[in-house]
């Protein structure tokens, strides 16, 4: 189920990489204008000069309170979500040893319609038991953000203000190794947490997406003011907090699976049936006995006979 989230936040970092390489059309003279610029830009260069006045005009403080309310907005329904792939990933865990016995099967299958058969009863596994394929994960919240990553990008990109801003003499109008590195290690935390109280076969299968994920973040981060990069840092912390929120709740979660399937014990699907083997005309060549050769009985009566 992690796997699903770390694709998911890995093909919107990849659309955010995208979409930030050259939506802004720009004059001969360099001045922006276009729909980006009119309806995201300008009125993100609005919020970040009211935010900066509030924290005593530091552009950097006001990115991290502007992360801040992002982030708190978005806690409840993310959050949520964290807890119903928790959840799933709990009844995963209790069907795992059906799961096992239906992938045996599956290695020793001879047949392309065997190996059919055998995935629709892996599929049938899961629907039986309220198992969702996606693990209770949703984009919404990635997908609420990315206008205000590019909001952000495109102000401190096309703002004097904001591109010659500094925070703790970081520019933020220019790319920021640190704060790659800064942002990229916040959002492997966050995957380190996620890995706590998991059996180690399911750390086994997410260790790789819960790589990728940091390493597009840090990617994108490079290639971006360090602004942005300041963005997904302080993200990065807060959905560390929110890890250790579902972590503290996860004992809660098992136990609610566990009174579930007191209730609704595991169905296990009927497997399917093996199709019987059609014998093939060299066997049937093989076993018959030759038309024209006497049999041994023959043989015997004949000699009986010359002796008489």
């Amino acid at each position: 189920m992690k796997s699903k989230k770390g694709l998911t936040l890995t093909i919107t970092l990849g659309t955010l990489a995208l979409f930030l390489s050259g939506c802004v059309q720009t004059t001969k003279s360099g001045k922006p204008y276009g729909f980006v610029y009119e309806y995201l830009a300008k009125p993100g260069q609005n919020v970040m000069q009211w935010l900066s006045h509030l924290f005593g005009n530091n552009y950097g403080w006001a990115i991290i309170g502007l992360t801040v309310i992002v982030r708190l907005v978005l806690l409840p329904m993310m959050i949520n979500q964290q807890r119903k792939s928790t959840y799933q990933q709990e009844k995963m865990a209790a069907v795992k040893p059906q799961m096992n016995k239906i992938q045996e099967r599956q290695k020793a299958a001879t047949t392309q319609e065997e190996k059919a058969a055998i995935s629709n009863e892996m599929m049938q596994l899961y629907r039986d038991n309220g198992i969702s394929m996606t693990g209770g994960i949703g984009c919404l919240p990635l997908l609420i953000q990315l206008p205000i990553f590019s909001a952000l990008y495109y102000a401190i990109r096309y703002s004097p203000e904001l591109s010659s801003a500094t925070f703790m003499g970081i520019s933020l109008g220019k790319s920021s190794l640190l704060l790659a590195i800064l942002a990229f290690l916040s959002y492997l935390a966050q995957g380190y947490l996620s890995m706590i109280g998991l059996p180690e076969e399911q750390k086994k299968t997410m260790r790789v997406m819960l790589i990728m994920s940091p390493v597009m973040i840090l990617f994108v981060s490079m290639s971006a003011p360090a602004g942005l990069g300041l963005y997904f840092f302080v993200g990065g912390l807060f959905a560390c907090i929110q890890t250790l929120i579902i972590n503290f709740f996860r004992p809660r979660i098992r136990r609610e699976v566990e009174a579930e399937l007191k209730k609704h014990p595991i169905k296990t699907p009927t497997p399917a049936a093996p199709k019987p083997v059609q014998a093939t005309e060299k066997d049937d060549q093989k076993n018959a006995t030759p038309r024209n050769q006497p049999s041994g009985n023959g043989r015997n009566a004949g000699k009986q006979q010359r002796h008489h």
